[in-house]
């Protein structure tokens, strides 16, 4: 019995610890998420909102802005989340070599972009790549292209310039997890597979994506993730521009509800899109990295 009250004790103890988070968790989290859901059946302009129903679902249909931010943002994790993702793992295996000198500088190098100000970079690449910047100067210089290249004026190499920015920022961001993954590889594996003639190409896709395999699932959902939120960038580089070419629902978003007329309930029913198409990559995501070796 008085390990029972002891036990009871123990357990409202724990709940008064864990009780301030979980309230905090509830406020700024839980009670937002499932008000955004009610009002992304609220129609109107402002505050002044009414229940509509399915209102604001048969207006993302017809509407064509909505359709171009949603192709955009896909556009970019289609291009972009695979690139960022095969350069980070490349980096990681070439990082993670004992004989390579100067190793420490290198993945600093590589990591440093992830910790610089997003508004500081956003603003040396609006520079680098305009018509009369470093970027043009040096391709022409070198004799790559006659003419400057119209990175903010043209839509596809205004898509092109995000994917290389978001590229440059996080691809030191992934290799970090590679590289912690990589160095708990017991290297008599690599040894056993070098002595038995295995070439190095073999090895990296024998034994190193499998070894990997959780570490990949785990980058590549938050990078999905990342990507189809993407917002930072296109709205410090592009603007969303030229015409719309980098427009992303998260900008398309904002300016549903701080640039354009207020429409709270429609932007709400954006914003769980986003939700819907994260939730559905990421299970097929985790479906077709699970196991299917056949059990014992």
């Amino acid at each position: 019995m008085a390990q029972a009250k002891l036990g009871r004790s123990e357990q409202v103890t724990g709940w008064a610890f864990v009780a301030p988070a979980l309230v905090l968790l509830g406020i700024f989290m839980i009670y937002p998420i499932i008000w955004s859901l009610w009002m992304s059946f609220q129609v109107g302009k402002g505050m002044n909102l009414s229940f509509g129903g399915w209102a604001n679902i048969i207006r993302l249909t017809k509407d064509p802005v909505f359709i171009r931010a949603l192709v955009n943002t896909c556009i970019f994790f289609v291009v972009q989340v695979p690139i960022m993702i095969v350069l980070a793992l490349l980096f990681a295996v070439a990082l993670n070599d004992p004989k390579l000198r100067f190793r420490g500088l290198f993945r600093t190098a590589i990591f440093l972009p992830c910790v610089t100000s997003l508004i500081a970079y956003s603003t040396l690449f609006k520079s680098m790549f305009a018509t009369d910047g470093v970027v043009n100067n040096a391709l022409i210089w070198l004799h790559v292209v006659s003419g400057p290249i119209p990175w903010l004026q043209d839509p596809f190499w205004a898509k092109v310039l995000i994917i290389l920015a978001i590229t440059w920022r996080w691809t030191g961001y992934n290799m970090i997890f590679y590289l912690a993954a990589l160095q708990n590889i017991d290297r008599s594996i690599y040894e056993a597979a070098r002595i038995d003639g295995i070439p190095a190409w073999a090895r990296f896709t024998g034994i190193t994506i499998p070894m990997l395999k959780p570490v990949i699932l785990f980058t590549t959902i938050i990078s999905t993730i990342g990507t189809l939120q993407l917002f930072d960038e296109v709205n410090n580089i592009t603007i969303g521009g030229p015409s719309d070419a980098t427009l992303t629902l998260s900008l398309y978003i904002y300016n549903l509800t701080f640039k354009f007329m207020p429409s709270f309930g429609y932007s709400a029913t954006v914003s769980w899109v986003i939700v819907v198409i994260v939730a559905i990559l990421s299970f097929l995501q985790f479906l077709i990295a699970r196991d299917r070796r056949p059990a014992a």
